[in-house]
């Protein structure tokens, strides 16, 4: 792509996000800086992490810009292509894409041993870092599944989709195409067992609804439109689950996949420490007593531990087993999933298996 394009497409990414949702928070101390951070996570779940940062930061304001998964990778990589701005720090539940923009020469290196603490699979060449710990789960309508057996693990799920009709337009899950984070759900899941094909095919037969957002799934569940949910983003049907008993959840038994949303450091950034310093922020204790608290985001460094420990104190997650928790690697390997050919192939099985249109 040459610089002009390249521009020109930036104008207009730059657009879409100056549209989408800035919440700003001014420095306590006035005349601050103010680090820009664009992100896939709801504000509201990230709000308590900007202000615990700036308790310990009270001179930087904050610039919150959401935009959905594929919005943020666009704008991002189209500034990184044509050498400009677009944040100081991008954090996207979309991990693939973090790699792929990593590799193409988008970050800064961190420096220093920021992420020692971390896991080697939650970082990847001292630039992308796994900040969360986030498993992919099954929701259900606890009413309608009171007196029925809960599938528990994806044989489970294909048996109870073979032989019922109740399930027909009742199933949700991401719309691949236009979810970032779902079309790595679906791409790891289709790496990592057998059932991939044949639970596809048993979407496609109930006419299963595919949605680009957790919260479009989370409603019809609680209310009864859908069943079920499949490959749903954890931390916020954990959050969901815990403040609305319609909802329960299961991590499936024979494998739960957990992403760890990942965060880096712009290579054009305007204020590189700031960045560096809020995602330190979030690898401190506090930082991941808020991440594992109200956000239900967790950490990759005790998420393991509190995620079970906090669906047996609730007692309404199901199946949880730590020796199921497959974390995605952060590595060149997710880039297998990017590359055009194969994701035209595998978004044609999808089309073929799953509903002319969704919701």
């Amino acid at each position: 792509m040459s610089r002009l394009v390249a521009g020109l497409l930036l104008l207009l990414l730059s657009g879409a996000a100056a549209a989408a949702q800035d919440a700003r928070f001014d420095a306590r101390t006035p005349g601050g800086p103010s680090l820009v951070i664009e992100s896939t996570t709801d504000l509201s779940v990230f709000e308590p992490i900007i202000k615990a940062f700036q308790d310990s930061h009270p001179a930087t304001g904050v610039v919150y810009r959401e935009l959905t998964t594929n919005e943020l990778d666009r704008h991002v990589a189209a500034a990184c292509e044509a050498g400009r701005f677009a944040a100081d720090l991008v954090i996207s539940s979309s991990v693939d894409q973090q790699v792929k923009l990593v590799n193409d020469g988008c970050a800064l290196p961190a420096g220093g041993d920021l992420g020692a603490a971390l896991p080697d699979w939650a970082r990847w060449r001292d630039e992308l870092f796994g900040l969360t710990y986030e498993p992919a789960v099954i929701v259900y309508n606890r009413a309608w599944f009171a007196a029925r057996p809960v599938p528990r693990t994806r044989f489970d799920l294909i048996d109870l989709l073979r032989d019922s009709d109740a399930f027909r337009g009742k199933v949700g899950t991401y719309d691949i195409e236009t979810s970032g984070v779902g079309y790595l759900f679906a791409f790891e899941d289709a790496i990592q067992a057998s059932t991939w094909g044949r639970l596809v095919e048993s979407l496609g037969r109930n006419d299963a609804r595919t949605f680009c957002c957790t919260a479009d799934i989370l409603d019809r569940v609680a209310d009864g439109r859908l069943l079920l949910g499949y490959n749903v983003l954890g931390s916020y049907a954990l959050s969901r689950m815990i403040r609305d008993p319609r909802i329960g959840i299961v991590l499936p038994r024979d494998y739960t996949l957990v992403m760890a949303r990942a965060g880096f450091v712009s290579r054009d950034a305007r204020q590189p420490e700031a960045a560096r310093a809020f995602i330190a922020s979030l690898l401190t204790p506090q930082g991941m007593r808020i991440l594992s608290g109200a956000a239900r985001l967790f950490s990759p460094v005790d998420g393991e531990q509190a995620l079970a420990r906090l669906t047996a104190e609730h007692g309404k997650g199901d199946g949880a087993n730590p020796q199921a928790f497959r974390p995605i690697a952060l590595s060149p390997a997710l880039l297998v999933g990017l590359d055009r050919a194969k994701r035209r192939l595998f978004l044609e099985q999808w089309r073929a298996a799953m509903p002319k249109s969704g919701g």
